[in-house]
């Protein structure tokens, strides 16, 4: 009886010294963590895309508080009015971030892009690219498995069975950016959203030359380089045979879009184009010009004419 009471005493003391340690211990190593990025944490939206450029909202959350300005920094799902409330918590301003949306750059449809071949494997867009360049001449194009889709937690983008293309809503799309990294041809780019949602960019991405690209897909970039001359913004920079728009360069003048011989550059969400009259596609006529006057010059010797002959007498004959 004794050893078993001397046990438990022994037993209680041990655990007390320990409770003891663990307690300054953890005191002593707290760390501490502020109040406020759980509160931007609740606000956030939850979806952990990465859109933000942190791993998931709790590192967005840690990121805001931490830094002590909002600048460069926006929730693509949640958007302004989520922005609105982190600045409302951490008493800072929430600056403008402009609107953007997933483009995919690629028109190579069924039409514009003849099949050569035919994939019988995976259907995964990744396993494609590693195996060979895709089931047309063009290897740069979309390889239409849909791993862009698979990717998107929005629903916000979807193959079209008729085209073989993914198209992107607009009105659900966050801008987050997960179907570019699930797309291994880069077709598919994030870029401001324009004003009332128009936008100019370049429907291809080939670096062919002119001459195999056109031959893979009817509408292929061609790099003949008209596009860049007719900018007056300096927006559009040719290199590896292929245009490219920069979207904080670009006024939307659709100059570009008018001399692209491939009709390669896509205009979206523009009102249609006023037709042009007869009158202002005919050539304007050259004026009349009149009729040169030559004036006397009176330095100018005066033209003698010859004196009429007269006429010669009858001879007398004695």
């Amino acid at each position: 009886m004794n050893l078993i009471l001397i046990a438990v005493i022994s037993l209680g003391a041990i655990a007390l010294v320990l409770a003891a340690i663990l307690y300054v211990a953890s005191k002593k190593f707290a760390v501490y963590e502020d109040p406020r990025i759980a509160q931007v944490g609740e606000v956030l939206p939850q979806a952990n895309c990465g859109g933000c450029g942190y791993p998931g909202c709790s590192g967005f959350a840690d990121a805001c508080v931490k830094a002590g300005s909002l600048d460069g920094k926006f929730c693509p799902v949640g958007g302004q009015p989520v922005m609105a409330k982190v600045a409302d918590i951490l008493g800072l301003a929430a600056g403008e971030a402009e609107p953007m949306v997933a483009v995919v750059r690629c028109n190579g449809t069924c039409a514009n892009r003849p099949r050569t071949n035919q994939y019988d494997g995976a259907k995964s867009c990744a396993i494609a690219a590693s195996l060979y360049g895709g089931e047309t001449g063009c290897s740069y194009g979309c390889l239409g498995c849909g791993d862009c889709v698979a990717a998107c937690q929005f629903d916000a983008i979807h193959m079209n069975p008729e085209t073989g293309l993914p198209e992107v809503d607009e009105a659900k799309c966050t801008a987050c950016g997960a179907c570019v990294k699930a797309c291994p041809k880069a077709i598919i780019e994030i870029r401001p959203q324009g004003k009332k949602s128009r936008r100019v960019y370049v429907s291809c991405v080939n670096k062919d030359k002119g001459a195999v690209a056109r031959k893979a897909c009817t509408v292929s970039c061609i790099g003949c380089g008209k596009c860049v001359k007719t900018c007056p913004f300096e927006a559009i920079t040719l290199e590896n045979n292929l245009a490219y728009i920069d979207p904080n360069k670009c006024k939307s003048c659709r100059k570009c879009v008018e001399v692209c011989p491939q009709n390669t550059i896509t205009e979206l969400n523009f009102p249609p184009r006023k037709p042009k009259t007869e009158e202002a596609t005919a050539a304007p006529k050259a004026p009349a010009t009149p009729k040169e006057t030559v004036a006397p010059n009176p330095a100018a010797p005066k033209e003698t004419t010859a004196p009429k002959a007269t006429a010669e007498a009858p001879k007398v004959t004695e």
